[in-house]
């Protein structure tokens, strides 16, 4: 009856020793992502003939997707320092246009954070002359992402939304935390009951989660389930929360999910 728990204890062991280094590295750079970040236009990097081929190959196979502008939301108190990983996979994968959004660390509600980002993603609509964004959110980042796709319109600007590790159904955690956001993350909050009513959205959704979330409890509340969204759903194994930020496998799905001709 126990045979499996030596494995499984040495998989939780691995991955809290990952989540540890990780936070570790990210409080060296943490400062760094305080500071302001270019505009997203100036970026553009559409020539191709130095590129290497698999960067080629995005970019004729699709030049809409290596050129769309990408979001990145960070989660609950972070900034965007928490994507130096993933936004260098993504940009060797060939997207040019790569931004993030920093919100305060004092957030205290998703609907009025929503709101800032749907002025994040029209400034960059503006800046680079495309109708329509892609979104990158981890933890917290992905439920102010959804708020703002599924119930403040933002369905027009955003073709397609990923989520890292986000509780979309709530994570029992966010009880032990008094924080205004935090009450808002419960398990069948006022919020959470919002986002579970019927919704008319256009937006394509990828929900990447893992079943070593110490988070997102349980951990399928990451799942995005929901009969009026359309959801592609990614699992991953043995992956902490803050992990998902730097695991190569992950950084690859995202690449992959933006990608994807079937969302075309």
């Amino acid at each position: 009856m126990l045979r499996g728990a030596p494995g499984a204890l040495l998989g939780a062991t691995t991955a809290a020793g990952q989540e540890l280094a990780w936070l570790a590295a990210h409080a060296v750079t943490y400062p760094i992502g305080l500071l302001s970040e270019q505009a997203v236009a100036e970026d553009p990097r559409y020539r191709i003939d130095t590129l290497p081929p698999v960067i080629r190959g995005l970019i004729t196979g699709d030049i809409n997707a290596a050129g769309r502008p990408v979001l990145l939301v960070h989660g609950i108190g972070d900034n965007r320092s928490a994507f130096s990983i993933l936004r260098r996979t993504l940009r060797r994968r060939g997207y040019g246009r790569i931004s993030t959004v920093n919100y305060s660390p004092l957030t205290t509600d998703i609907r009025r954070a929503a709101a800032n980002l749907a002025k994040q993603v029209e400034r960059v609509c503006q800046q680079t002359g495309y109708e329509q964004v892609f979104l990158v959110g981890h933890s917290l980042g992905g439920i102010i992402a959804r708020y703002y796709v599924q119930r403040a319109d933002g369905d027009q600007r955003v073709h397609t939304l990923v989520t890292l590790g986000s509780p979309h159904a709530g994570t029992q955690l966010a009880r032990l935390a008094p924080l205004g956001v935090c009450q808002q993350l419960r398990p069948n909050s006022d919020l959470m009951r919002e986002l579970a009513q019927p919704a008319d959205c256009r937006t394509r959704f990828v929900a990447i989660y893992s079943d070593r979330d110490e988070v997102v409890l349980p951990n399928r509340s990451a799942r995005l389930e929901h009969p009026d969204l359309a959801v592609s759903r990614i699992r991953v194994h043995g992956v902490g929360h803050l992990s998902l930020l730097v695991n190569s496998a992950v950084a690859h799905a995202v690449a992959g999910a933006l990608a994807d001709p079937s969302g075309s």
